[in-house]
């Protein structure tokens, strides 16, 4: 009797690329690994890049390597294999092997609800924890196989060639909580090719049109001035970036500079970076663009909806659309904040709130991966005495209101 087979496919968000490839159930969970080196987060825009061995035939690992997917010549051992028209990250190839040539990103790994295929993905290592100085994603990242599963290992540096870390590790607490302000004005925002060069300026009031609506009352906390930091697990996100859960900051556009510029309230009228997406788009697509966008490209990813990103490394950079034109979601992937890879001094966490997107895994192999990283971000949230943000403290409350009101 023939051993049954799982069919993996691999697709980018545009659909323009699609790859399959078999896989004996009996071999499942496929292996991934996370890295967490500034070059992966700077190149996916996510917390870290995670991928496995595409389980491919040789006739399979042609059909990627001979496919029209751009590509990005990331060291001199690997390269990344990306969709030019949407960005997506599909697969590293590595050219020198004579094996597992390539490997895909697990965020562009279709779901799956058939039961028997749950465990999918096994992640069994963090790769350079320590490039993060402060952990990064690692603290959420304890238990990705669940509560019974196989426990990651994690690394400071290169898997298996570094100092492995104890499981229970948990990285330096004195740095600056939810609550507590910071003199940081603006951090550096840029993809790994360096070819999107921008800053990202702290909000405040004078960056608001007189008379306009605050639009950015949820995404601001009141205090601090720092942008909201959200657990993202929609698909689209996903395949845009390669990662299977994805971390978003969120600004205005007038809060946007280019290199070496401060941002005004006017600073679309005089030569500054475009403040709504509708500008931005427009600009991008001119005739005669701006330089100082360098590489900067978008694609329309449905109805009214901008995703903008490096051409050259892939990168996802932004996200916004013609319903919040003014507000744009900022890949924490791309900052370069000087306390780390979460870039407390500018974000506030909303660490053990509840995932935005969540129905999109519903019934799949990774509803198990979003419940542990909740679940860990809370438990790590507590284990460090950091408050509810801003935003997780708004939504208790309205629950709580809504709840009282119905009784």
């Amino acid at each position: 009797m023939a051993e049954s087979t799982v069919e993996l496919t691999a697709q980018c968000l545009c659909k323009q690329h699609t790859f399959k490839a078999n896989i004996a159930q009996s071999s499942l969970p496929i292996k991934a690994v996370t890295c967490h080196c500034n070059s992966c987060r700077h190149m996916t825009g996510a917390m870290y890049s995670s991928d496995a061995p595409w389980p491919a035939d040789d006739a399979g690992e042609e059909e990627v390597l001979n496919s029209t997917l751009q590509r990005y010549v990331f060291s001199e051992r690997i390269t990344v294999r990306f969709c030019g028209t949407c960005s997506s990250p599909m697969f590293w190839e590595w050219p020198g092997k004579s094996q597992d040539k390539i490997s895909v990103f697990t965020g562009a790994l279709a779901n799956h609800t058939d039961p028997d295929v749950k465990d999918l993905v096994q992640f069994t290592d963090a790769m350079f924890v320590g490039d993060t100085l402060a952990g990064g994603a690692a603290p959420w990242l304890r238990k990705p196989n669940g509560a019974g599963g196989t426990k990651t290992r994690l690394w400071v540096g290169q898997m298996n060639e570094s100092e492995e870390l104890p499981h229970d590790w948990l990285p330096p607490t004195s740095l600056p909580g939810a609550s507590k302000k910071s003199n940081l004005d603006q951090v550096a925002l840029r993809c790994r090719c360096k070819g999107v060069d921008l800053v990202l300026q702290r909000w405040s009031p004078e960056l608001e049109n007189e008379g306009e609506t605050s639009a950015a009352s949820w995404i601001i906390d009141p205090d601090t001035h720092k942008g909201l930091g959200s657990f993202d697990a929609c698909d689209s996100c996903r395949i845009a970036s390669g990662v299977d859960v994805f971390n978003w900051t969120f600004a205005l556009f007038r809060q946007l500079g280019f290199a070496g510029t401060k941002t005004t309230t006017t600073a679309a009228t005089e030569g500054g970076f475009p403040a709504s997406s509708t500008e931005l788009t427009s600009a991008l697509l001119a005739q005669e663009r701006d330089s100082r966008f360098g590489t900067l490209a978008c694609y329309n990813s449905s109805p009214g909806v901008y995703r903008y990103f490096c051409s050259q490394c892939s990168a996802c950079v932004f996200y916004g659309g013609v319903a919040k034109p003014q507000l744009a979601d900022v890949a924490l992937g791309v900052l370069e904040a000087p306390d780390g890879a979460r870039a407390e001094d500018f974000v506030s966490w909303n660490f053990g709130g509840d995932m935005v997107w969540r129905n999109d895994i519903a019934g799949t192999w990774r509803e198990g991966l979003v419940q542990s990283i909740e679940s860990e971000a809370e438990a790590w949230r507590v284990e460090r005495g950091y408050p509810k943000n801003f935003y997780r403290v708004r939504k208790e409350k309205e629950k709580e209101k809504e709840k009282s009101t119905g009784s």
